[in-house]
């Protein structure tokens, strides 16, 4: 009996994402006026609202560039601060319009939730925080230490994996937001934080004494992260993958925001095609020929989002390693736009 609820509740959940993209997200979007985003409740470098109360961050960047693509105005964007627990119901029930938190890509989130992903804006993984006093070079040395985790977060998961492969005692504290996390560790409450190593460079920050902690060597997991929609519109799919795309491109063909406009005399098929003087690649999305040159001209490039939001240039201080360029020794990598 349970598992015929289950299963019929399952149905019933997959029913309904489904009704909600056949109305069409892109046209959802363009009534509203704006984008209505999910992010974090406030991580440094990826989405944090500045002074003047604007977000601002690599997962930031995707929705104002998704902002930028669609009403030309980089600003027309709703963010919904979410918890961990309650940010794939928010996108599942069209609270959201796209889910941009540092959220892990997995099999069972695209197989049993009704998300989609729409690409890998940050190439992570998790690793460890501890006091320098511990004198600690590597988590295999945490054996019967206290590590304060997120519950509900593939870090939980990640964590019991590394300690039952490693025949480690575990002694894990969880807490239900990334914000009680941080703060009971720097109370004390833990002997090491783990989360996603970006998230480490950032919470560091937070940190009452920040340079008395280190973050240790080991990376215990692959975190694909990247923004996600509801399953079943192939068409909202396709804007926010290539938006991403978008910034990959440009950055790859040396398009920045201070040189986009120059850029549209360029002679490059590739530039052309990318900034929408040859051919009609944003027409086929339900977006105007010159939603690439929008988000450049709004936002920048990949490279130029990366380094002011968490790149050397920032106060995370975080190297490009696997977030580099394909033919500069990284992961980042974007289909052609033709």
């Amino acid at each position: 009996m349970k598992k015929w609820v289950a299963t019929a509740a399952l149905a019933a959940g997959a029913l309904m994402t489904a009704s909600m993209a056949s109305a069409g997200t892109l046209d959802t979007v363009k009534a509203k006026g704006q984008v209505v985003c999910g992010h974090g409740q406030g991580l440094a470098g990826f989405a944090l609202p500045d002074a003047q109360g604007v977000w601002r961050g690599l997962d930031s960047d995707v929705c104002r560039a998704l902002a930028a693509a669609i009403f030309n105005d980089p600003n027309k964007v709703k963010v919904v601060p979410l918890t961990s627990k309650d940010r794939f119901t928010a996108l599942q029930s069209g609270e959201i319009d796209v889910l941009s938190r540092n959220t892990t890509w997995t099999l069972s989130r695209e197989a049993s939730l009704g998300l989609e992903f729409a690409g890998i804006n940050y190439y992570d993984g998790q690793g460890f925080m501890v006091r320098k006093s511990l004198k600690l070079t590597s988590a295999k040395e945490l054996s019967g230490a206290s590590v304060c985790v997120q519950q509900g977060t593939t870090t939980e998961l990640n964590l019991a994996d590394f300690f039952r492969a490693n025949k480690l005692e575990l002694k894990s504290v969880t807490f239900a937001t990334n914000d009680e996390t941080t703060k009971a560790y720097d109370a004390g409450r833990c002997d090491a934080l783990t989360t996603d190593a970006s998230g480490l460079y950032s919470e560091r920050l937070r940190l009452a004494k920040p340079d008395d902690h280190v973050v240790l060597p080991e990376i215990i997991s692959k975190e694909p992260l990247g923004p996600s929609v509801r399953k079943g519109d192939d068409q909202w799919l396709d804007v926010v993958k290539w938006t991403q795309f978008v910034l990959i491109t440009a950055e790859e063909l040396g398009v920045t925001q201070a040189n986009v406009d120059a850029m549209l005399k360029s002679d490059n098929p590739e530039i052309k095609r990318l900034l929408g003087t040859e051919g009609k690649f944003g027409e086929s999305l339900g977006l105007t020929n010159d939603w690439a040159y929008r988000i450049i001209k709004h936002i920048g490039n990949y490279g130029e989002s990366f380094e002011r939001n968490v790149g050397e240039g920032s106060p995370l201080k975080i190297a490009r390693g696997l977030n580099a360029l394909w033919n500069k020794g990284g992961l980042q990598y974007a289909p052609p736009i033709r």
